[in-house]
């Protein structure tokens, strides 16, 4: 019996990912300019797959970082995770090199940009121009505060350039540059400014691009960088208010840390494909592999943890509609708990494998690229330990108001009905903090609350929403402790339950959200439960294996899909791959 019900009713975003697929073709079939091969072989040459470019070119890709009203696709986060995620499975370092960049370039401007920017920059992108973000400094990491490249004015009036930025992605093939870039020499938070800039107009004797970083994954990146020397903008570049760009850069974040992680779930998609084709095709002890226990239980459990991941980024996806200004929570607990759940699923499918994981020719050859491309989730754009330093400030007040709240106000249902319209995405309420309220870990305790005694999944709601009450005990007694990056690790590791007791809300919403007809792609009560002990493997609550009563009926679902062609996400669409 299936553990999850049947995909998605058809509508814009599985029509947009259906179109897609049927570009992309068949990615077993050798003469594919696109398929698994041509991968392989675009990653060994350390190129971007160019055929792959032309084909998401033609597909309009760009249009999807465009708002509506602006004349893109845009027209929520969830579709936007959908149609990359499509791209992931074929090719990580396509959906990266192709589309974060302009994704990233282009929620900066939606959220601060003026008028006259944004609609300049959503004519660039729908015209098939490629944008680049350019944050980092490998001196400084991610520690924003501290960028060193200046844009400070010239006697002419115009900002000019001096610096160097590097591990850009796209940067020599942007047409546009977002840049992030100090605009005051005062020391303080309000430093800094985001200016956007036409590339194409740098001065050449001004701008020095700097040569490809070698990378050990996302080998077709093209991450470079570029150092300026004098170099003059425009001084109506600045994005919102001067001083304003850590904050316009936090503010966007929200979007970016949900929709890359959740991207990212395609390439473990792939793994896990390429696991089970591998795993059936080899034969041990005189059995096919998957005639072993260890064997199917490992499957059961990479399943299990994709469904995990998949139902925490669709909930936060959906919730920075329905709750915008609470995003920023949500989005740093899922950049920094969902790539560590990918990681290590993809580490264990290599086991599982065993030498077959690490031979670059032959039918498992995509596994060992799949490897290499899905460790910089947990590091670019934003790490772990960043994430979870943007969650221990706001920890202490959160914990006193908004769990006690009996009154505070609950997430609109539509956040755990996916697929279902949301209201457009309002850029410009994403806030820096949530100001105490977490709708998301009241939405666990009121569910549990009204759970009927029938309901398969009360205990296990219960188990998390004690979780929940030692967790704010914990938080209300941290006092006048650093909360910031000097936080001892006792205070990091009250962060990271944070984020265990929102993925558990989003499982369990899900499923108490669901709609009476079933005809969504919400997971049945056995594989909710499958997700939970694997969410408490996770946050080291336990480290039992998954039991064999949820093991089995997952692999076997697990089994079905592959056989029928269909991804093993929530969507449960056709796939080419």
């Amino acid at each position: 019996m299936s553990t999850v019900a049947p995909a998605r009713t058809p509508g814009l975003p599985g029509t947009e990912v259906a179109a897609l697929e049927e570009l992309f073709g068949q990615a077993a079939h050798p003469a594919n300019p696109v398929g698994s091969a041509a991968v392989v072989d675009a990653d060994e040459r350390g190129e971007l797959l160019a055929p792959g470019v032309e084909l998401l070119d033609v597909f309009g890709l760009n249009a999807h970082f465009v708002p509506a009203a602006l004349g893109g696709r845009f027209t929520g986060l969830e579709t936007l995770v959908d149609v990359l995620r499509t791209v992931y499975r074929r090719d990580p370092c396509l959906g990266l090199g192709y589309g974060a960049g302009s994704f990233m370039a282009g929620a900066n401007v939606w959220t601060a940009g003026s008028t006259a920017q944004q609609t300049w920059l959503a004519a660039r992108l729908l015209d098939g121009g490629p944008a680049a973000c350019a944050y980092h400094e490998l001196e400084h990491g991610g520690d924003l505060s501290r960028a060193g490249l200046t844009a400070l004015p010239g006697a002419d009036g115009r900002l000019r350039l001096n610096g160097r930025k590097e591990v850009v992605a796209n940067l020599r093939r942007a047409r546009t540059t977002v840049l992030f870039a100090r605009t005051d020499a005062a020391p303080g938070s309000r430093s800094h400014s985001q200016l956007l800039l036409d590339t194409e107009a740098w001065d050449p004797r001004r701008v020095r691009h700097l040569e490809r970083f070698t990378t050990a994954g996302m080998r077709g990146v093209p991450l470079g960088g570029a150092e300026f020397t004098d170099c003059a903008v425009p001084h109506d570049s600045v994005v919102g208010y001067p001083g304003h760009g850590v904050e316009t850069a936090l503010r966007s974040f929200q979007l970016t840390r949900i929709a890359l992680p959740g991207m990212t779930v395609g390439l473990l998609d792939t793994a896990l494909r390429t696991a089970l084709r591998g795993a059936r095709g080899r034969r041990l002890y005189g059995a096919a592999a998957t005639d072993l226990p260890l064997s199917r239980s490992i499957l059961a459990e990479a399943f299990a943890d994709l469904l995990l991941a998949d139902m925490f980024v669709t909930v936060a996806a959906r919730s920075a509609h329905t709750a915008t200004a609470r995003a920023g929570v949500y989005a740093a607990a899922v950049k920094a708990l969902v790539p560590k759940v990918l990681m290590g699923a993809v580490y264990r499918l290599s086991e599982l494998l065993g030498s077959q994981f690490y031979l670059r020719g032959g039918p498992q050859a995509l596994f060992q690229k799949l490897l290499r491309d899905v460790q910089p989730t947990a590091f670019g754009h934003a790490s772990r330990v960043s994430c979870l330093s943007a969650l221990l400030p706001q920890l202490p007040l959160t914990a006193r108001r908004g769990w006690a709240d009996g009154e505070a106000a609950e997430l609109d249902a539509r956040t755990f009905t996916p697929g279902e319209p949301l209201p457009p995405l309002a850029f410009a309420d994403l806030a820096v903090t949530a100001g105490g309220r977490d709708p998301l870990a009241r939405a666990l305790l009121n569910g549990a609350a009204r759970a009927s005694a029938d309901d398969e999944l009360r205990d296990a709601a219960r188990t998390w929403c004690a979780e929940l009450g030692a967790l704010a005990e914990a938080a209300t007694s941290l006092g006048r402790a650093p909360l910031g990056p000097s936080a001892g690790p006792g205070a990091f590791a009250l962060a990271a339950r944070w984020t265990g007791v929102l993925a558990a809300s989003a499982c369990l919403n899900l499923w108490w959200h669901r709609p009476a007809d079933g005809g969504e792609a919400v997971p049945g009560p056995l594989a909710v439960r499958a997700c939970l002990h694997r969410l408490g493997t996770h946050m080291d609550h336990h480290r039992d294996p998954l039991p064999a009563a949820l093991a089995e009926p997952l692999y076997a679902e697990l089994v079905r899909r592959l056989d029928a062609g269909l991804t093993f996400d929530l969507g449960c669409r056709p796939t080419g791959a």
